[in-house]
């Protein structure tokens, strides 16, 4: 079982709390880290950047692409200030990181006004039900990007 690093989980707390003092955006900071050194950080910018998908995971998780030049980050361990939500979770697999350390559960920050709880049950209901409507439409013209992927030549597997 991973153990993580008090002292990358502590620049992520650090870095969600100065992003409340400074009036940036959420109180969410995420530290990636490979072989024991910093790659990248990120800080909730949804409200600055008005972009909701700017939470500190998704920010951490562009910043360390860039810097390692690839859209994988095998072999980083994420360190990051809260339990992510659906969305961060999500995206912090695609990474494909090797492990996720956090702070503050689910519950904590529900408390303060962060409650991801409808996402979670919303994910579990049939498309039909969900509050959202989701409506599949024109299938078999949406499929030619498919069949032009498949016989791409710059098709990379991912």
């Amino acid at each position: 079982m991973a153990q993580g690093n008090a002292e990358f989980m502590k620049q992520a707390i650090a870095l969600a709390t100065e992003n409340v003092t400074s009036g940036r955006g959420g109180p969410f900071g995420a530290v990636i880290v490979k072989d024991g050194q910093v790659v990248a950080t990120g800080t909730n910018l949804v409200t600055s950047s008005n972009d909701p998908t700017a939470h500190a995971e998704v920010t951490a998780i562009r910043n360390a692409c860039q810097a390692l030049g690839t859209f994988v980050l095998d072999g980083c361990e994420v360190y990051t200030s809260c339990e992510p939500c659906p969305m961060c979770l999500a995206a912090l697999y695609w990474s494909r990181c090797k492990a996720i350390y956090y702070g503050n559960n689910a519950a904590d920050a529900a408390r303060v006004g962060f409650d991801d709880s409808f996402l979670y049950d919303e994910v579990k209901k049939p498309l039909e039900e969900r509050s959202i409507p989701i409506v599949r439409m024109l299938p078999d013209e949406a499929w030619e990007s498919f069949a032009a992927w498949e016989k791409s030549a710059f098709k990379v597997d991912y």
